[in-house]
């Protein structure tokens, strides 16, 4: 073991955290304890990114109609999927998707504007910012369920609509709209793999050695 290694409990618990996450739809109305948003924002910003450009930014949405509206968004896209889905319509139709409506707070997470300035690391990649905001959002939804809250990434929405909505500055992009809240009870297993839409792909069949293996076939599609 290193000299640097937490001990068998701290990592017994990160890998709990990480293995019993969630992402739910399911919210009770009951408030987040005092301080706890601005914690869990604060985990999101301890997030490692690239050329360290911290492309994150965070609306909290606390305006009810205005919760309602995105709500109507996200809800306008869900039923656009179903219609995509023509094999599957009335079943994708029964899955909840979000709990915009019902949880604690709603937070809109977002690109900052004037991306392209930042260089390092992006040059060829530009869509690193995604992934950078994607560590933030893992670091506030671990921390969530390490304090027993909920957390749902719903990703139904036109994103130029969302921006205007919101009023947001050119160049800047929504990405996530997130419900946080108290739960019931947290779900075994993803929704969705309890939907039938998938299940967990086996760790040989994501881990490659040196080069893609040529029996490699394409992931399997639920719909």
């Amino acid at each position: 073991m290193s000299n640097h290694s937490y001990s068998k409990c701290e990592i017994n618990a990160i890998q709990r955290a990480i293995s019993e996450r969630r992402d739910m739809r399911h919210f009770l109305p009951d408030p987040l304890p005092d301080g706890l948003l601005e914690r869990l924002i604060e985990a999101a910003h301890l997030a490692p990114s690239v050329g360290y450009m911290q492309p994150w930014r965070f609306l909290r949405i606390t305006d009810r109609e205005l919760r309602t509206r995105i709500h109507a968004l996200v809800e306008e896209e869900r039923l656009a999927t179903a219609e995509a889905l023509p094999s599957r319509n009335d079943e994708f139709r029964k899955v909840k998707i979000e709990g915009i409506l019902n949880c604690a707070e709603v937070v809109v997470v977002t690109l900052m504007p004037g991306r392209e300035r930042h260089i390092v690391g992006r040059r060829l990649l530009p869509e690193m910012d995604v992934a950078s905001v994607g560590c933030a959002i893992q670091n506030l939804w671990l921390l969530a369920r390490a304090e027993g809250i909920g957390v749902g990434w719903v990703s139904f929405f036109d994103p130029k609509r969302m921006a205007a909505l919101l009023e947001m500055p050119d160049g800047a992009r929504p990405v996530a709209v997130l419900c946080i809240g108290k739960v019931e009870a947290f779900y075994p297993r993803p929704m969705f793999e309890d939907a039938g839409w998938g299940k967990r792909l086996p760790l040989n069949e994501v881990l490659f050695e040196n080069r893609w293996p040529t029996d490699a076939g394409p992931t399997p599609t639920a719909y």
